[in-house]
């Protein structure tokens, strides 16, 4: 199994690292390799560096199984409280689209284009089993919420959200343009609401995201990647009859 792993910053990348057992940038246990890549924030710093990640990736003709973007985010209360985990099933463009009379209009209202896409479903269940971990809809926003109204819009468009954060949409594009799996894993640092930095729990998200990859590490949740029909279509270099 060969991944890469995308954070938005180093701080996030090195506790991903430490949990792995491998250096800030890589892991080559076994059956387990990992290139692990600090993209930058937001929707487009996190696309552009992992699609450069995965071009090369091909170009080696050693393709990767799985993108996983991780890091802290947000957590909608009360199903994502400080310091819980969360596997995304949905990864939402929450504003990407347009803003009328009646409200926001998704990008796929207006007629083009698309905000969601929805990680290999049997993956998410056996990699949030196996962390413990809240399963829903983990939300991308180029602008982290701040006020309790926002909070509630969001919640309201997106029932049963569990999460924010700035990258996983990016990430996600890129994985689809070169038809490679992804899966979201956030640690949540903070209550999506009013911005009370003296409540955030940073140092305790990141802990937290450490010991979910220590428990990634041996692959056994990953192995539900097997099934060909997990893989999104049309993978660009990727090894699409691999059976493993």
């Amino acid at each position: 199994m060969r991944l890469l792993v995308v954070t938005a910053v180093a701080a996030e990348r090195d506790a991903i690292a430490k949990g792995l057992g491998g250096t800030d940038s890589s892991l080559d246990a076994g059956p387990l390799r990992a290139d692990l890549l600090a993209a930058g924030v937001g929707p487009a710093a996190a696309a552009a560096g992992a699609a450069t990640e995965l071009t090369a990736a091909g170009l080696r003709n050693d393709p990767y199984d799985l993108v996983i973007t991780a890091g802290i985010g947000g957590g909608f209360l009360p199903l994502a409280p400080v310091g819980s985990l969360v596997v995304a099933d949905a990864i939402v463009a929450a504003d990407l689209g347009a803003e009328s009379a009646e409200g926001f209009l998704p990008v796929e209202t207006l007629g083009f284009g698309r905000s969601v896409h929805r990680p290999p479903q049997p993956l998410c269940a056996a990699v949030a089993r196996a962390l413990g971990a809240v399963r829903g809809p983990v939300l991308t926003v180029s602008t982290a919420t701040g006020s309790a109204a926002r909070a509630r819009e969001l919640s309201t468009r997106h029932p049963g959200a569990a999460a924010e954060a700035m990258e996983g949409f990016g990430v996600a594009e890129a994985a689809a343009a070169h038809g490679v799996p992804v899966l979201e894993i956030r640690a949540v640092s903070n209550a999506v609401g009013p911005r009370d930095r003296a409540a955030w729990r940073i140092g305790d998200a990141l802990t937290a995201l450490t010991a979910a990859f220590a428990e990634l590490r041996d692959g056994a949740c990953l192995d539900a990647l097997e099934r060909p029909e997990d893989r999104p279509e049309g993978r660009a270099g990727g090894r699409a009859s691999d059976p493993r």
